[in-house]
Protein backbone atom coordinates (compact mmCIF):
# COMPACT_ATOMS: atom_id res chain seq x y z
CA UNK A 1 0.00 0.00 0.00
CA UNK A 2 0.75 3.46 -0.56
CA UNK A 3 2.24 4.77 2.99
CA UNK A 4 4.60 7.00 3.93
CA UNK A 5 5.62 7.19 0.46
CA UNK A 6 8.01 10.36 0.31
CA UNK A 7 9.82 9.04 3.71
CA UNK A 8 10.81 5.73 2.23
CA UNK A 9 12.24 7.05 -0.69
CA UNK A 10 14.69 9.57 0.82
CA UNK A 11 15.56 6.90 3.21
CA UNK A 12 15.82 4.16 0.36
CA UNK A 13 17.96 7.31 -1.82
CA UNK A 14 20.26 7.47 0.87
CA UNK A 15 20.75 3.95 1.06
CA UNK A 16 21.34 3.42 -2.99
CA UNK A 17 24.12 6.34 -2.67
CA UNK A 18 26.59 4.73 0.21
CA UNK A 19 26.37 1.24 -1.09
CA UNK A 20 27.63 -0.09 -4.85
CA UNK A 21 25.29 -3.02 -4.82
CA UNK A 22 21.28 -2.12 -5.58
CA UNK A 23 19.62 -3.51 -2.61
CA UNK A 24 16.05 -5.14 -3.46
CA UNK A 25 13.00 -4.61 -0.86
CA UNK A 26 10.18 -6.95 -0.57
CA UNK A 27 7.34 -5.56 0.84
CA UNK A 28 4.53 -6.91 1.74
CA UNK A 29 1.11 -5.83 0.03
CA UNK A 30 -2.22 -5.29 2.61
CA UNK A 31 -5.28 -6.18 1.27
CA UNK A 32 -6.15 -3.82 -1.52
CA UNK A 33 -9.00 -1.36 0.01
CA UNK A 34 -11.82 0.98 -1.49
CA UNK A 35 -10.95 4.34 -2.00
CA UNK A 36 -13.97 6.82 -2.16
CA UNK A 37 -13.64 10.48 -3.09
CA UNK A 38 -16.48 12.04 -2.48
CA UNK A 39 -16.31 15.45 -2.12
CA UNK A 40 -18.56 17.81 -2.82
CA UNK A 41 -18.07 21.60 -3.58
CA UNK A 42 -20.08 24.10 -4.64
CA UNK A 43 -18.26 27.39 -6.47
CA UNK A 44 -19.81 30.55 -4.96
CA UNK A 45 -21.99 32.12 -8.06
CA UNK A 46 -22.38 29.06 -9.70
CA UNK A 47 -25.17 26.82 -10.40
CA UNK A 48 -23.24 23.76 -8.61
CA UNK A 49 -25.05 20.98 -10.44
CA UNK A 50 -22.20 19.45 -12.09
CA UNK A 51 -20.89 16.93 -9.23
CA UNK A 52 -18.30 14.10 -9.39
CA UNK A 53 -17.50 10.67 -7.33
CA UNK A 54 -14.18 8.79 -8.20
CA UNK A 55 -13.69 5.53 -6.94
CA UNK A 56 -10.33 3.51 -6.95
CA UNK A 57 -8.36 0.69 -4.98
CA UNK A 58 -5.34 1.02 -2.77
CA UNK A 59 -2.38 -0.71 -4.44
CA UNK A 60 1.14 -2.10 -4.07
CA UNK A 61 3.77 0.30 -3.25
CA UNK A 62 5.26 0.40 -6.12
CA UNK A 63 2.66 0.83 -8.31
CA UNK A 64 2.84 4.68 -9.74
CA UNK A 65 -1.48 4.61 -10.60
CA UNK A 66 -4.65 3.50 -8.07
CA UNK A 67 -6.58 1.04 -10.38
CA UNK A 68 -9.92 2.83 -10.61
CA UNK A 69 -13.39 1.32 -9.75
CA UNK A 70 -15.82 0.64 -12.51
CA UNK A 71 -19.14 -0.80 -12.13
CA UNK A 72 -20.54 0.96 -8.29
CA UNK A 73 -23.88 2.39 -7.94
CA UNK A 74 -23.71 5.48 -6.83
CA UNK A 75 -26.52 7.84 -5.59
CA UNK A 76 -26.58 11.20 -3.03
CA UNK A 77 -29.90 11.55 -1.31
CA UNK A 78 -31.39 14.97 0.56
CA UNK A 79 -33.44 15.15 3.61
CA UNK A 80 -36.80 15.24 1.35
CA UNK A 81 -35.70 11.79 -0.80
CA UNK A 82 -34.70 13.52 -3.72
CA UNK A 83 -32.14 11.00 -5.45
CA UNK A 84 -28.97 12.72 -7.26
CA UNK A 85 -27.82 9.60 -9.35
CA UNK A 86 -23.77 9.81 -10.41
CA UNK A 87 -22.95 7.92 -13.81
CA UNK A 88 -19.91 6.39 -14.09
CA UNK A 89 -17.88 8.37 -17.65
CA UNK A 90 -17.17 4.44 -19.11
CA UNK A 91 -14.27 2.50 -17.34
CA UNK A 92 -13.02 6.03 -15.45
CA UNK A 93 -14.04 5.15 -12.18
CA UNK A 94 -15.38 9.03 -11.85
CA UNK A 95 -19.24 8.85 -11.78
CA UNK A 96 -20.92 12.07 -12.38
CA UNK A 97 -24.03 14.29 -11.60
CA UNK A 98 -25.39 16.90 -13.82
CA UNK A 99 -28.73 17.71 -11.73
CA UNK A 100 -27.25 18.63 -8.08
CA UNK A 101 -29.22 20.60 -5.88
CA UNK A 102 -26.60 22.06 -3.69
CA UNK A 103 -28.35 24.06 -0.53
CA UNK A 104 -26.59 25.09 2.81
CA UNK A 105 -27.23 23.37 5.94
CA UNK A 106 -29.10 20.54 4.00
CA UNK A 107 -28.19 17.23 5.17
CA UNK A 108 -27.05 14.67 2.24
CA UNK A 109 -26.63 10.91 2.48
CA UNK A 110 -24.22 8.99 -0.07
CA UNK A 111 -24.34 5.72 -0.89
CA UNK A 112 -22.30 3.43 -3.35
CA UNK A 113 -23.07 -0.26 -3.99
CA UNK A 114 -20.11 -2.14 -5.53
CA UNK A 115 -18.86 -5.85 -5.18
CA UNK A 116 -21.62 -7.11 -3.24
CA UNK A 117 -21.09 -4.16 -0.71
CA UNK A 118 -22.86 -1.48 0.72
CA UNK A 119 -20.98 1.74 1.90
CA UNK A 120 -22.82 4.97 3.10
CA UNK A 121 -22.24 8.49 4.88
CA UNK A 122 -24.26 11.52 6.15
CA UNK A 123 -23.11 14.86 5.99
CA UNK A 124 -24.27 18.50 5.90
CA UNK A 125 -23.24 20.98 3.21
CA UNK A 126 -21.50 23.82 5.04
CA UNK A 127 -20.90 27.79 3.87
CA UNK A 128 -18.11 30.08 3.62
CA UNK A 129 -17.38 33.58 3.77
CA UNK A 130 -15.76 35.48 0.85
CA UNK A 131 -12.41 35.67 0.42
CA UNK A 132 -11.73 39.68 0.10
CA UNK A 133 -10.98 41.43 -3.12
CA UNK A 134 -6.79 43.18 -1.14
CA UNK A 135 -4.37 40.69 -1.57
CA UNK A 136 -0.87 41.79 -0.21
CA UNK A 137 2.33 40.51 -1.60
CA UNK A 138 5.60 40.61 0.19
CA UNK A 139 9.06 39.73 -1.99
CA UNK A 140 10.74 39.31 1.48
CA UNK A 141 8.76 36.72 3.18
CA UNK A 142 8.43 33.18 3.81
CA UNK A 143 10.35 31.64 7.27
CA UNK A 144 13.85 32.92 5.83
CA UNK A 145 12.46 36.01 4.37
CA UNK A 146 13.62 35.37 0.88
CA UNK A 147 10.94 34.05 -0.32
CA UNK A 148 7.74 35.93 -2.59
CA UNK A 149 4.46 35.79 0.15
CA UNK A 150 0.88 36.63 -0.63
CA UNK A 151 -1.87 37.02 2.49
CA UNK A 152 -5.32 36.84 1.82
CA UNK A 153 -8.10 37.75 3.98
CA UNK A 154 -11.55 36.79 4.86
CA UNK A 155 -13.81 38.15 7.30
CA UNK A 156 -14.70 35.40 10.09
CA UNK A 157 -18.94 34.93 10.47
CA UNK A 158 -19.00 35.49 14.45
CA UNK A 159 -21.88 34.05 15.76
CA UNK A 160 -20.60 30.27 15.69
CA UNK A 161 -17.46 28.58 15.90
CA UNK A 162 -16.28 27.96 11.90
CA UNK A 163 -13.79 25.82 10.14
CA UNK A 164 -11.74 26.34 7.14
CA UNK A 165 -9.72 24.43 4.39
CA UNK A 166 -7.14 26.57 2.73
CA UNK A 167 -6.07 25.39 -0.77
CA UNK A 168 -2.74 27.29 -2.47
CA UNK A 169 -2.08 25.62 -5.88
CA UNK A 170 0.81 27.22 -8.06
CA UNK A 171 2.54 25.95 -11.22
CA UNK A 172 5.48 24.95 -9.64
CA UNK A 173 3.80 22.13 -7.62
CA UNK A 174 1.61 19.29 -9.04
CA UNK A 175 -0.55 19.27 -6.25
CA UNK A 176 -2.42 22.02 -4.27
CA UNK A 177 -0.69 22.64 -0.79
CA UNK A 178 -3.67 22.44 2.11
CA UNK A 179 -4.36 23.86 5.78
CA UNK A 180 -7.04 23.26 8.05
CA UNK A 181 -8.19 26.06 10.30
CA UNK A 182 -10.70 26.91 13.32
CA UNK A 183 -11.76 30.79 14.55
CA UNK A 184 -10.75 30.05 17.58
CA UNK A 185 -8.65 33.04 17.81
CA UNK A 186 -10.21 34.81 14.98
CA UNK A 187 -13.76 35.08 16.17
CA UNK A 188 -15.66 37.64 13.90
CA UNK A 189 -12.07 39.15 12.72
CA UNK A 190 -10.54 40.02 9.35
CA UNK A 191 -8.77 36.55 8.62
CA UNK A 192 -5.30 36.63 7.05
CA UNK A 193 -3.98 33.62 5.53
CA UNK A 194 -0.22 33.53 4.39
CA UNK A 195 1.47 31.55 1.44
CA UNK A 196 4.82 31.80 0.19
CA UNK A 197 7.16 29.79 -1.99
CA UNK A 198 10.80 29.72 -2.98
CA UNK A 199 10.01 29.08 -6.73
CA UNK A 200 7.21 31.65 -6.94
CA UNK A 201 8.40 34.72 -9.71
CA UNK A 202 6.55 37.46 -11.20
CA UNK A 203 3.56 36.72 -14.16
CA UNK A 204 3.29 32.79 -11.79
CA UNK A 205 -0.68 32.40 -10.76
CA UNK A 206 -1.51 31.60 -7.57
CA UNK A 207 -5.08 29.91 -7.36
CA UNK A 208 -6.60 30.17 -4.01
CA UNK A 209 -9.99 28.48 -2.41
CA UNK A 210 -11.28 29.07 0.55
CA UNK A 211 -13.81 26.01 1.73
CA UNK A 212 -16.30 25.82 4.80
CA UNK A 213 -15.94 22.20 6.61
CA UNK A 214 -17.90 20.81 9.39
CA UNK A 215 -15.87 19.86 12.62
CA UNK A 216 -15.32 16.24 12.53
CA UNK A 217 -14.05 16.95 8.72
CA UNK A 218 -11.58 19.72 10.33
CA UNK A 219 -10.77 16.85 12.82
CA UNK A 220 -10.25 14.06 9.89
CA UNK A 221 -7.76 16.86 7.74
CA UNK A 222 -5.78 17.41 10.61
CA UNK A 223 -5.24 13.82 10.85
CA UNK A 224 -4.55 13.38 7.49
CA UNK A 225 -1.89 16.32 7.25
CA UNK A 226 0.30 14.81 10.38
CA UNK A 227 0.04 11.38 8.99
CA UNK A 228 1.63 12.29 5.34
CA UNK A 229 3.97 13.91 7.80
CA UNK A 230 2.33 17.47 7.52
CA UNK A 231 3.72 18.40 4.04
CA UNK A 232 0.48 20.27 3.39
CA UNK A 233 -0.61 17.53 0.56
CA UNK A 234 -2.30 14.78 2.38
CA UNK A 235 -3.05 12.90 -0.99
CA UNK A 236 0.69 11.89 -1.61
CA UNK A 237 0.04 8.71 0.29
CA UNK A 238 -2.56 6.55 1.59
CA UNK A 239 -2.05 7.36 5.69
CA UNK A 240 -3.35 3.72 7.07
CA UNK A 241 -5.31 4.57 10.08
CA UNK A 242 -6.95 7.51 9.42
CA UNK A 243 -10.83 6.93 8.54
CA UNK A 244 -13.32 9.26 7.22
CA UNK A 245 -16.94 9.32 7.91
CA UNK A 246 -17.94 6.41 5.02
CA UNK A 247 -19.55 2.93 7.04
CA UNK A 248 -19.52 -0.02 5.15
CA UNK A 249 -23.09 -1.76 6.17
CA UNK A 250 -22.59 -5.12 4.68
CA UNK A 251 -19.10 -5.89 6.58
CA UNK A 252 -17.82 -3.27 8.84
CA UNK A 253 -14.18 -5.02 8.68
CA UNK A 254 -13.55 -4.06 5.07
CA UNK A 255 -13.64 -0.20 5.66
CA UNK A 256 -13.34 2.43 2.68
CA UNK A 257 -10.80 5.03 2.91
CA UNK A 258 -12.63 8.72 2.27
CA UNK A 259 -14.87 11.08 3.05
CA UNK A 260 -17.99 12.81 2.33
CA UNK A 261 -17.80 16.50 2.18
CA UNK A 262 -20.14 19.17 0.79
CA UNK A 263 -18.51 22.98 0.79
CA UNK A 264 -19.18 26.05 -0.73
CA UNK A 265 -16.16 27.03 -1.86
CA UNK A 266 -14.75 30.87 -2.68
CA UNK A 267 -12.24 31.15 -5.40
CA UNK A 268 -9.82 33.45 -6.25
CA UNK A 269 -6.80 33.80 -8.45
CA UNK A 270 -3.97 36.21 -7.70
CA UNK A 271 -0.98 36.92 -10.10
CA UNK A 272 2.60 37.42 -8.51
CA UNK A 273 3.90 40.74 -9.16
Amino acid sequence: MNTFKKYFIIALGLIMISCEDVIDVDLDTAEPKLMIDASIDWQKNTIGSEQKIRLSMTTAYYNQEFPKVSGANVIVSNSTNTVFNFIENPGTGEYVCTNFQPVIGEIYTLKVVVNGETYTATEKMMSVVKIEDNIDQNNEGGMTGDEVEITYYYQDGGSELNYYLYSNRIPQVAFPQYEVEDDDDTQGGLTPVYFSHEDLKSGDVVNIKLYGISKRYYEYFRKLLNASGNSGNPFSTTPTDVRGNIINQTNSGNFAYGYFRLSEVDVKDYTIQ
